[in-house]
C-alpha cells in the first residue's frame, strides 16, 4: 500500500530554518494535492516566572493582562504567517499549494505539535531544526527531536543547507 498524503501539518517558530522548510511542505502539499496547516506554538511562562508576575500585579490583573497580550499577540502572528505564506506562494509560483489553516497557539510546543497532529489527522509533520551550540552539527533542535520520538506518523525534520566557505 502506497501511503496517501493529504493533510500535512508544518510546525514553524519563525526561524530561518522553519521557513525554509516550508519549502518542503509546500512541495509535497503540490506533488500530493494536499493541505496545509501551519501552526505556532507561542510558549507560556514558567510557573516561576508566572508567580513573581501575580506577585507584582496580582493574579487577576495578570489574567486580564495575558489575556489582552494573547489575543494581540496571536492576531499579530497570523497576519504574519499568512505574509510569509503569500510570499512563498509568489516565490515558488510553479508550486501550487492550499494553506487549510494557520493556528497559533499557546502551549508546551512539543505537546501542541502533538495535539494538532492527531487533531488534524496529519498525514506527515514537516518542521525545520536547529541544532544550536558547539554540538549544532550531530545533534537535532530538542523539539525536533522530541517530536520525532513521541510521533507515530512520519516526520520531515529540514535543516538549512550549509553555507558554502567560498
Amino acid at each position: 500500500m502506497i501511503p496517501e498524503i493529504k493533510n500535512i501539518l508544518y510546525a514553524t517558530d519563525l526561524s530561518e530554518n522553519a521557513r525554509y522548510a516550508f519549502r518542503y511542505a509546500a512541495s509535497l502539499a503540490n506533488r500530493y494535492q494536499a493541505g496545509i496547516t501551519v501552526l505556532h506554538v507561542l510558549e507560556e511562562l514558567s510557573p516561576s516566572a508566572i508567580s513573581m508576575v501575580t506577585d507584582i500585579v496580582g493574579e487577576d490583573r495578570w489574567g486580564a493582562l495575558k489575556k489582552q497580550k494573547e489575543e494581540k499577540m496571536i492576531s499579530v502572528l497570523k497576519d504574519r504567517i499568512d505574509a510569509i505564506c503569500r510570499q512563498e506562494s509568489e516565490a515558488l509560483a510553479e508550486c501550487r499549494f492550499i494553506i487549510d489553516e494557520i493556528v497559533v497557539t499557546t502551549g508546551h510546543p512539543v505537546d501542541q505539535i502533538m495535539f494538532f497532529a492527531k487533531k488534524k489527522n496529519s498525514d506527515i509533520l514537516v518542521m525545520g531544526s536547529r541544532g544550536q551550540g558547539m554540538f549544532a552539527q550531530v545533534m537535532l533542535g530538542s523539539t525536533s527531536r522530541r517530536v520525532l520520538k513521541r510521533c507515530k506518523k512520519p516526520v520531515l525534520v529540514v535543516r538549512l543547507p550549509e553555507k558554502d566557505e567560498g
